[in-house]
């Protein structure tokens, strides 16, 4: 039996313009989804009052799992009953999130049956976003999900769901396989992603080169993004089409270069390798002409979030370069002594970019092995009162002679 439907003056307001709106899409579940009906109910009072009616409910976990399901449970049950329980699910995406029609037919037809019929194409994490259920209806519908071949992804404070570029499935730049590396990944961080056991979240989001089309330098806890050490490939013909059809190379190209690495003389390109920083932008403006070089690899950054405690952190290089094939043993070392040392001594809800800012760079690579490189330098220091370890050393070993000639 259908429900009345709900008196929305506001959100009405919201369907007006050029752009799509999410309210159409609401009220068009809402003809045969009580709880997208309910739904529009509590949001409209939102607006009337200004004030949020929902109340955030932590994990609510399924038969073996602590992650994938948020709570989320409204403070008006009486007056919106059918959204007194409102759990978001989180599904594992595939790795470059390429989807069969049939299997979106399947996953929406789940999530009708289960619950408000609402998705979110996807959240910032990578996961597709199932929006609103009841309690009672996650078991269910993990038990579907899981016929189906999908998994919850991660929630809490755990590995999140990883995510990815195409990379070398659609992306002639990619210098590694993301896919493949999203894949192992999910599979090897298993306990972690479904058990949060961290002090916070942890991201990890694989680019496959520096045009970083997943933002993991803003977003991910470790960005992996694809790169080259050897110099770009240039083809001289091609570049010569480029001027000839009228592309202002001098100004458009080199002289928008940001290391000033690059010589147009009217004929001839030239690139000088050793001060490239690898930005990307000849190669796109250019993309018949130069090409990323031949040996391939990644950088490894570490550290960004977005601005919940401490305000926002891009991530900083680790590792300069890293070539990436299986059995990956290099980079799981890496990231297991990351997780041990935060996990020992990083604060409740404290991201790994915070923990690294309140111990500092320096006792962060020697708690966990890692040598300093230039590469890890932002800018210059601006304190010159800096000692280093050798500094003491060579003091107390001086300290030692003058007691021997006393």
């Amino acid at each position: 039996m259908a429900e009345e439907k709900r008196k929305t003056p506001k959100l009405d307001e919201l369907e007006k313009g050029a752009w799509p709106s999410f309210v159409k899409e609401i009220k068009s579940a809402a003809e045969k989804n009580p709880m997208a009906n309910d739904l529009l109910g509590q949001l409209e009072r939102s607006y009337e009052e200004k004030i949020g009616h929902w109340k955030h409910g932590g994990i609510v976990g399924v038969l073996g799992y602590g992650g994938g399901v948020i709570g989320r449970y409204s403070d008006l049950p009486e007056e919106f009953p059918n959204v007194s329980h409102f759990h978001t699910i989180r599904i594992n995406q595939p790795a470059g999130w390429f989807y069969t029609s049939d299997v979106l037919r399947k996953l929406c037809d789940i999530w009708e049956r289960h619950g408000s019929g609402l998705t979110n194409m996807h959240g910032s994490t990578g996961d597709m976003i199932f929006l609103g259920t009841k309690t009672d209806e996650l078991e269910p519908t993990f038990s579907e999900l899981t016929e189906l071949g999908f998994d919850l992804g991660g929630s809490g404070s755990d590995v999140r769901t990883p995510s990815c570029c195409c990379g070398k499935a659609r992306c002639e730049w990619a210098c590694y396989d993301t896919m493949a590396l999203t894949y192992f990944l999910t599979m090897h961080y298993q306990d972690e992603l479904h058990r949060p056991a961290f002090p916070y979240k942890w991201k990890f989001k694989m680019s496959g080169c520096p045009n970083d089309c997943v933002a993991s330098v803003a977003r991910a806890d470790m960005s992996i993004i694809g790169t080259w050490r050897d110099d770009i490939q240039i083809d001289k013909k091609a570049v010569t089409e480029y001027a000839e059809s009228g592309l202002n190379i001098q100004r458009d190209v080199v002289g928008n270069c940001p290391s000033k690495c690059m010589e147009w003389d009217g004929k001839e390109l030239k690139i000088d390798n050793k001060a490239c920083v690898k930005c990307m932008h000849c190669i796109n403006a250019m993309p018949k002409a130069l090409a990323p070089g031949k040996d391939r690899g990644a950088c490894i950054l570490i550290g960004a979030k977005a601005p919940i405690v401490e305000g926002a952190l891009l991530s900083s290089v680790l590792v300069p370069f890293i070539k990436l094939e299986p059995p990956y043993n290099e980079l799981i070392d890496l990231v297991d002594k990351i997780h041990e040392v935060w996990s020992e001594n990083g604060k409740n809800r404290e991201r790994v970019g915070e923990f690294i800012q309140r111990v500092g760079m320096g006792n962060f690579l020697e708690a966990i092995g890692v040598e300093p490189v230039p590469e890890m330098v932002a800018h210059p220091r601006e304190n010159p009162y800096v000692f280093y370890e050798e500094y003491f050393e060579e003091d107390d070993e001086g300290s030692g002679e003058q007691e021997e000639d006393k």
